[in-house]
């Protein structure tokens, strides 16, 4: 599905995986603006920061970087940076999912127009490699092609992770990983926003 934005079509949609130990996970693109942190949900409620536990690391931060930043490379995509701020942004949405127990994306207001990757999972059951992965695995079903035409399943949900982590206009990613109620969420936010209709990914 797709709506249009400003200067181009915009892919939105939700894509789900399920694995053992009940990992999720989702990518959607919107258009890029970048604004004031984000303190509240979906549902316009304020996030109240007690009752979960931030999984969030030095060493995860670096792992999730390296490992987004290695796949770039063998692409000969230039590297990502990490940011604080989408890192706080993400960390914020991904207690409140974790939370929830429900995977969805932010809306527009709330993930302030950068791109977003969302993935869940059984609490304790995943490390930061194998979450991050599971995106880097949907590489097997893409085709170098124009958005959104770039799956060979005929869905680009299928790669909307993948395409999000190598999108060469992509500068900027911060993630956080969040648990609450038996989950684990890691949620990560890119800048600018990949998955842009009509442009390849790198």
């Amino acid at each position: 599905m797709g709506r249009v934005g400003f200067r181009a079509a915009i892919a939105s949609a939700l894509a789900l995986t399920i694995a053992t130990a009940a990992p999720l996970s989702a990518s959607e693109r919107a258009p890029s603006a970048r604004n004031a942190p984000s303190e509240y949900s979906a549902r316009g409620q304020r996030i109240r920061q007690a009752n979960y536990s931030v999984r969030q690391t030095s060493d995860h931060a670096s792992r999730i970087l390296a490992l987004h930043n290695a796949e770039r490379r063998r692409l000969r995509v230039p590297d990502l940076v990490w940011n604080a701020h989408l890192e706080r942004e993400a960390a914020e949405w991904a207690t409140y999912l974790s939370r929830s127990g429900v995977l969805q994306h932010a809306d527009d207001r709330t993930r302030n127009g950068t791109g977003e990757n969302l993935w869940m999972g059984t609490s304790g059951g995943w490390d930061v490699d194998g979450m991050v992965g599971m995106f880097l695995d949907e590489r097997r079903h893409y085709r170098h092609a124009t958005f959104p035409d770039v799956s060979n399943t005929g869905n680009w949900a299928d790669v909307g992770h993948y395409t999000q982590i190598v999108w060469r206009d992509t500068r900027e990613v911060g993630c956080a990983v969040a648990s609450a109620r038996g989950n684990d969420v890691l949620v990560c936010r890119y800048f600018p926003a990949g998955n842009v209709m009509g442009r390849r990914a790198h």
